[in-house]
């Protein structure tokens, strides 16, 4: 992989990313996948609790295989803390910040209120930044994270929870101010389709990429 480039893969219809960045290879919330579909990683990173974000076994199984770190807010964190060894699993809330490899990991308030204890992540390695919203609605300081991080891609939630729509994911869009913007959390090509259409309207200076599932993009 070059110094400067990234390649992303959207696993699922939830919010499963696997991301291959300069000296790290990081995965988050593997649901409804194989340990073989995500391969080799330095660390599983979970953001809340849900059924289509934490697959203990899986997690379980994949941290064995690859002897990665476990990074989850505290909620999933308890639930996982009888399978994954107490070495390899780290509990973070909003203000944390980790190094894996050669990736700094930022942990970032979430607006999913049915979760108990939900995160965000901004992962940054080799100069690009990469922005996971989880099941995440717009909040204010997503504003402060664009400004702060300047993240080269987001990706915006647009479906199956609470409250989501391509709306909301172009208001993240909007105040995260990426270079890229990505819907994802969904089972329906059109809400995919409804976010590129109002994003190129609303905000045409940030570029779309629409993804398949199991597809890689590779940025820049």
């Amino acid at each position: 992989m070059s110094v400067n480039r990234l390649t992303l893969t959207w696993l699922n219809q939830y919010a499963c990313v696997l991301l291959k960045m300069p000296g790290a290879t990081l995965v988050v919330d593997p649901v409804d996948v194989s340990a073989r579909d995500v391969g080799p990683v330095d660390a599983i990173l979970i953001t809340h609790e849900h059924y289509d974000h934490l697959d203990t076994a899986l997690v379980a199984s994949i941290q064995a295989k690859t002897g990665c770190l476990v990074v989850a807010d505290p909620t999933s964190s308890r639930l996982l803390a009888r399978s994954v060894p107490g070495d390899k699993l780290l509990t973070v809330e909003p203000g944390s910040q980790i190094t894996v490899g050669g990736a700094v990991v930022y942990v970032e308030e979430c607006n999913h209120p049915p979760a108990r204890t939900p995160v965000t992540y901004l992962v940054e390695a080799g100069g690009l930044k990469v922005y996971h919203t989880a099941d995440s609605l717009p909040f204010n300081r997503m504003a402060e994270i664009g400004e702060e991080h300047k993240p080269d891609v987001v990706f915006c939630t647009v479906g199956i929870a609470p409250g989501t729509s391509p709306r909301t994911g172009v208001q993240i869009a909007k105040l995260t101010k990426p270079k890229v913007a990505i819907p994802y959390h969904t089972d329906r090509s059109s809400d995919l389709r409804l976010f590129a259409d109002l994003l190129a309207r609303e905000a045409p200076d940030i570029r779309c990429v629409v993804l398949e599932r199991g597809q890689e993009f590779s940025y820049p």
